[in-house]
């Protein structure tokens, strides 16, 4: 099977070079650096060639978010040691360079064919790789298992209907699982998927979400006191955020049910994927709201019904500036994304119904009513709407997202428990 794979990767080499040039036409980073997708790198300047690093791969932003932790505390333990980070996507590299500047290295990620990781392993000789959640790629375990090069992965997730898919290729999957020096996982229930998909229990660690390990920088909320001056005080103001196709209208929808009980209301909308952010200020135009984008400076005087938040790394100043938080990526079956971040910063949340990529931190969150999951586009109008109106069941809410948050934290220093022979290994290896 896996030297069926190897073919197939082969002769999927061309699409994918065609695939990034099509996605460049909306998103011109992913023409830029395309080369170190094949495994061609520029030259470095002298004196900054990395020395042996230790290699973690953050597919993107999502991913990046929740290495961020453990990249710092790996620094402090290794201060030494160079990181380098790999992401697939602009977004992912972006976020990359917002949390470190240029204290580490970013590439983007190989392709998964022999020929094409040989020349990354050749040009960089990373020490060991830490692969963020449930990366699984044949090529890349092998050729590390070749040179004798530790491979870990952290913050695992595996959902049900991902397992199904995973079981039929077994015979691949299996042998990859077993090749992992640690598995570090969110959930019993990951634990047990994995577990039953090959992956050897002794290796199998139950660390938790780093997800629930976000920092909350002090400066956060005096950023977020002046944006929602900007915006407006005297006015109710809900943010939709990490948005996908399709969903946006749904939610203008949302808005204009919302605007008949409130009219003085306010929608920040941020899309996840910056190429779309004109395809959604035309939705907002066509559906008859008044939008003014974060790039054009403060809405001053002018009294818009839609913020279209069109940048990147300002959504968690957002959040703290808005009164209550739709998480997209719901309302559509994409699986969800991160609602963590709201609720750390005592905000309510409400989502759609998909949720699989985020089941475990979703269903805490709804326990404790920090989380409302709205079947319909209809509910999550009725759910905005009652909490805008209640500013006690708001706190409320908020408030028990904040200690829901504190009380799961530490999958951080959990993960490096795990990681702790690769460190004493490396340790060892400096010392000798």
């Amino acid at each position: 099977m896996r030297a069926l794979y190897r073919l197939l990767i082969l002769l999927l080499l061309p699409t994918l070079a065609l695939r990034l040039w099509w996605k460049g036409l909306r998103n011109p980073g992913y023409r830029e650096r395309w080369p170190e997708r094949f495994g061609r790198y520029r030259p470095e300047p002298l004196g900054q060639k990395l020395q042996s690093p230790l290699w973690v791969h953050a597919v993107s932003v999502g991913e990046v978010a929740a290495a961020v932790p453990l990249i710092k505390a790996l620094r402090q333990a290794l201060p030494e040691v160079d990181v380098l980070i790999t992401t697939t996507t602009p977004t992912g590299r972006d976020a990359v360079t917002r949390q470190f500047g240029q204290a580490l290295r970013h590439v983007y990620f190989p392709y998964d064919a022999g020929f094409i990781l040989r020349r990354f392993l050749d040009h960089f000789q990373p020490r060991a790789l830490i692969i963020l959640e449930t990366e699984l790629w044949p090529n890349l375990l092998a050729c590390c298992g070749e040179r004798k090069l530790p491979v870990y992965l952290v913050n695992g997730r595996l959902s049900a209907s991902s397992t199904g898919r995973y079981a039929l290729l077994r015979p691949l999957v299996a042998p990859m699982l077993g090749q992992f020096a640690g598995i570090a996982v969110q959930t019993e229930e990951d634990a047990a998927r994995l577990r039953a998909l090959g992956a050897p229990s002794a290796r199998l660690h139950v660390t938790g979400s780093l997800k629930y390990d976000v920092h909350v920088p002090a400066s956060l909320f005096e950023e977020a006191a002046s944006l929602r001056r900007d915006l407006g005080v005297d006015r109710p103001v809900w943010i939709a955020a990490s948005t996908r196709v399709g969903e946006e209208t749904e939610l203008l929808s949302v808005l204009a049910r919302v605007t008949e009980a409130l009219p003085k209301i306010l929608l920040i909308l941020a899309p996840r994927h910056p190429e779309r952010f004109d395809e959604v200020e035309e939705l907002c135009r066509k559906a008859g709201f008044e939008v003014h984008r974060r790039t054009a400076g403060p809405p001053g005087a002018r009294r818009v019904q839609v913020f279209l938040l069109d940048t990147m790394g300002e959504l968690m100043k957002f959040y703290a500036a808005a009164d209550v938080a739709f998480v997209g990526g719901s309302l559509l079956p994409f699986g969800g994304q991160n609602m963590l971040e709201p609720a750390a910063l005592g905000i309510p949340v409400v989502t759609g119904p998909s949720l699989y990529n985020f089941a475990a931190i979703a269903e805490r969150l709804a326990a404790v009513g920090a989380l409302k999951v709205a079947p319909s586009a209809g509910e999550v109008a009725t759910q905005v709407i009652t909490w805008l109106r209640d500013s006690e069941q708001r706190d409320v809410a908020g408030r028990a997202g904040k200690s829901s948050i504190a009380a799961n934290r530490g999958a951080t220093q959990r993960t490096l428990a795990m990681l702790q022979p690769l460190l004493d290994g490396i340790d060892a290896s400096r010392a000798g």
